[in-house]
């Protein structure tokens, strides 16, 4: 999925209001921005900047490693995650080991490849794991359990996993093509003012935007730039919302 469809946007859009009270009367649109867990190197600065704007985020939380060495679900980051729940942030999960699901093979089970390059084949079974692993250990450092949302790494998914994921109580979100922020592309050909402005011309009522709490590859990072990208958003008259529960 790309652009959400009218009828998912309405959906959300119906949603959001029954659970977070109407949308004030000056809001032209709804937007929904969405954080993947990356190496976490932005996550404090990104938090203040939500705080900042005052809205609302979902996270898609993945066992990951940080730039401190350790992982994004480990006990030295439940103060984090504490304050993120006490927000009133969203939170769904990405996966423990934050692979990459390839293909369905005739036996039932879908590749996996794994972030040191390994392919193991899970069953619908297996992916449950792969998707309940970080729920456990979200609610075991927090108190609160993930929202029954997740996101596969890379946004890809097979139809195994999406019916796998649909029985133990898990709905697919992807990104909207304007939201893609493009905080992973080489900064060298991709510089944050053109990502910058590109998203604010382009993202549009019901545009789900995905970034990283931090990226591995890019040289100039992106993160800083959601402070005037919220701004510039707010300015056109959109409001934030969580993404709602299906």
């Amino acid at each position: 999925m790309t652009k959400i469809s009218p009828i998912v946007a309405a959906m959300f859009m119906c949603a959001a209001s029954l659970t977070h009270g109407a949308a004030p009367a000056t809001c032209k649109g709804t937007l929904f921005l969405t954080l993947d867990t990356g190496n976490m190197r932005h996550a404090e600065a990104i938090a203040e900047i939500l705080g900042k704007h005052q809205i609302k985020a979902t996270f898609f939380v993945a066992q990951e490693r940080t730039l401190r060495g350790d992982q994004a679900l480990d006990p030295a980051w439940g103060d984090y995650w504490r304050a993120r729940v006490a927000e009133g942030h969203a939170f769904g999960s990405h996966t423990w080991h934050h692979g990459s699901f390839r293909q369905d093979g005739p036996d039932g089970r879908v590749a996996y490849r794994l972030m040191d390059g390994r392919i193991v084949r899970l069953d619908a079974a297996e992916v449950c794991t792969e998707l309940k692993a970080p729920d456990a250990r979200f609610e075991a450092l927090t108190g609160r359990p993930l929202d029954p949302l997740w996101r596969a790494p890379g946004g890809r998914t097979t139809p195994l996993t999406l019916q796998a994921a649909r029985a133990c109580g898990y709905h697919h979100v992807h990104w909207s093509t304007a939201g893609f922020l493009g905080d992973e592309l080489p900064s060298q050909t991709h510089p944050n003012s053109m990502l910058l402005e590109r998203a604010l011309k382009q993202v549009r009522d019901g545009d789900i935007l995905m970034a990283h709490l931090g990226i591995w590859s890019r040289k100039d990072p992106f993160a800083p730039m959601l402070d005037p990208l919220i701004a510039g958003l707010k300015s056109r008259g959109f409001c934030f919302a969580r993404l709602p529960t299906p």
